[in-house]
């Protein structure tokens, strides 16, 4: 299987620990082992676990927790997998084959403009547009979505925007899919990092084509552990199952165990809150940088996540910005045409203020000299 190479995933891999500042992250600083106590975890009782094999679609009792997200599921309609990376994979496997065509929205976390493919499966974009408060452009949802579409993959609240689909936008999508025969696939991980409005509503319960994936990375601020999930029809999980078996087989068992405490209700509601609460106070930093700017900037603010999509008045391609920014700064920020568009930078929002505010100098200092 010829893949091609992930550009984004690479560029961060590459240079993440080399450089004085990581500006490319897309979730909130992290919690700590000793947070996840005062919710519960038994860090004795870890420690006294013996290291096996954890259940490999993931333990019975986190199933049916991560079920009580999503009304009428039960531990059947859920599968554990390493991340929501994984959850996504695994659903490219069981579902695509060649000849398969997919509907991609852009701009997004581009793993699903690389799976595809390397599966024998073509792929068509639609966007969204900044004009239209990222609403997608509808001619376009309508060219790429056809009867021979297998797969409608998009993510809610949206990676790199942070933009959050109306429920007029979501109907019009499902109904769409109903008519042609397609799954639509809802990765819904920054699902609960709200800022400001009220919580997204889930594709989940819109129609027995929907799939949704989530993880802890983002919303919940536990990207270490590694846990992600699916939650869809059983055949399709059972489906998924069966490709989990040949890759990573099943979730650690350590993270199965922290899993279970951070998607207890009550936690969960908890960690939201931390989340919503580091955004709310670093949101208005970037708004004060991008207006400094005097218009050489634009961006539509972040409903949701800790990340932006920011617009620059310059005809430099986003890639040879970064580059930039990366070597006379020594800061890394994801460039747009890694996120499907071009013109605009990725920044984050999720770090402590003194380290956005000292990433967001070096940042303009570089702007400024275009």
């Amino acid at each position: 299987m010829k893949i091609e190479q992930f550009e984004m995933e690479r560029m961060q891999s590459t240079w993440e620990n080399l450089v004085e500042m990581d500006m490319s992250e897309s979730g909130v600083r992290p919690v700590s082992l000793r947070e996840m106590a005062e919710m519960g975890l038994d860090l004795d009782g870890i420690l006294n676990m013996p290291l096996g094999y954890s259940q490999s679609n993931g333990t019975i009792a986190l199933r049916e927790t991560l079920a009580l997200q999503y009304p009428g599921a039960t531990a059947g309609h859920i599968e554990v997998t390493n991340g929501t990376s994984e959850a996504n994979y695994v659903l490219a496997l069981a579902l695509l084959r060649p000849g398969d065509h997919v509907a991609f929205q852009v701009p997004n976390y581009m793993q699903y403009g690389g799976i595809p493919p390397s599966l024998g499966a073509t792929v068509d974009r639609f966007s969204l547009c900044l004009d239209r408060d990222w609403e997608p452009d509808w001619e376009e949802f309508d060219r790429a979505v056809t009867p021979q579409t297998r797969l409608v993959y998009v993510s809610n609240p949206n990676n790199p925007t942070g933009s959050i689909l109306s429920l007029e936008a979501m109907r019009r999508m499902v109904a769409r899919c109903e008519q042609v025969g397609a799954y639509l696939l809802a990765d819904e991980v920054y699902l609960g990092a709200e800022i400001h409005c009220p919580r997204t509503p889930s594709f989940w319960g819109m129609s027995d084509r929907v799939i949704v994936t989530s993880g802890l990375s983002k919303a919940y601020g536990i990207p270490g552990v590694r846990i992600g999930w699916i939650a869809g029809p059983p055949s399709v999980v059972a489906e998924c199952w069966s490709q989990h078996d040949y890759l990573t087989i099943g979730p650690n068992k350590i993270s199965d165990a922290v899993a279970r405490v951070a998607a207890m209700p009550e936690n969960r509601e908890k960690l939201y809150a931390r989340t919503r609460g580091i955004l709310q106070h670093n949101l208005p930093i970037v708004r004060e940088w991008v207006e400094s700017f005097g218009g050489f900037l634009a961006f539509r603010e972040p409903q949701a996540g800790a990340l932006c999509l920011v617009r620059y008045g310059s005809p430099m391609p986003s890639y040879e910005l970064c580059e930039r920014i990366r070597v006379n700064r020594s800061v890394l920020v994801v460039p747009g045409i890694h996120l499907g568009v071009e013109g605009y930078v990725r920044l984050w929002l999720g770090g402590r203020p003194e380290f956005l505010k000292e990433g967001l100098r070096r940042v303009g200092a570089e702007l400024s000299s275009l």
